[in-house]
């Protein structure tokens, strides 16, 4: 694993950035690798040099889909990945635009792409505006962006050992 860092301004450079990891990624649909590429040669990279995320694209059949005000779209993605680092998960998010300005969301939150799911990846839309929206063939609709993740030993307790806060949930620390 590699660690980069990047100048942010001019003599400035800031902590540890990323870190690299393999991934292997395939184009699944017909025309999904000429809808990422766009004439750009390193169309896998980062959109700018501190990016998290990969954007995804809307890899549609017909030009455009429309979704209606709380309506639910399974867009393709045209895409396939395999981490070839254990430990390591894709994770789909709304695209902050997308999502403030449209009300395009990613329906559940944020996906998850299991490091042994090797089908296409697929992005439940949801509509959170009033209006219908329109998404285009080969709009970025979302983001992918691989994290760790833990997997728990799960050890079973008679009771969970006492903290300030205890059950105290929503609300509970005030403003």
């Amino acid at each position: 694993m590699k660690t980069t860092t990047t100048p942010l301004i001019s003599g400035q450079v800031p902590a540890p950035v990323s870190a690299e990891a393999p991934v292997h990624v395939a184009f699944v649909r017909s025309g999904a690798r000429e809808l990422y590429a766009q004439e750009r040669e390193d169309f896998l990279a980062p959109a700018t040099a501190l990016s998290a995320g990969f954007d995804l694209r809307a890899c549609l059949d017909a030009p455009e889909a429309h979704i209606a005000p709380g309506a639910r779209l399974c867009v393709p993605t045209g895409l396939s990945v395999q981490p070839q680092q254990p430990g390591l998960a894709g994770f789909v998010y709304s695209r902050s635009g997308l999502g403030a300005r449209d009300g395009l969301t990613v329906a559940q939150g944020v996906g998850v792409i299991d490091p042994d799911y090797t089908g296409e990846i697929l992005v439940m839309l949801l509509n959170t505006s009033g209006e219908e929206r329109r998404l285009k063939r080969g709009e970025r609709m979302a983001q992918l962006i691989f994290q760790p993740y833990v997997r728990p030993v799960w050890r079973e307790v008679p009771e969970l050992a006492a903290t300030r806060r205890g059950a105290g949930g929503f609300g509970h620390t005030g403003r």
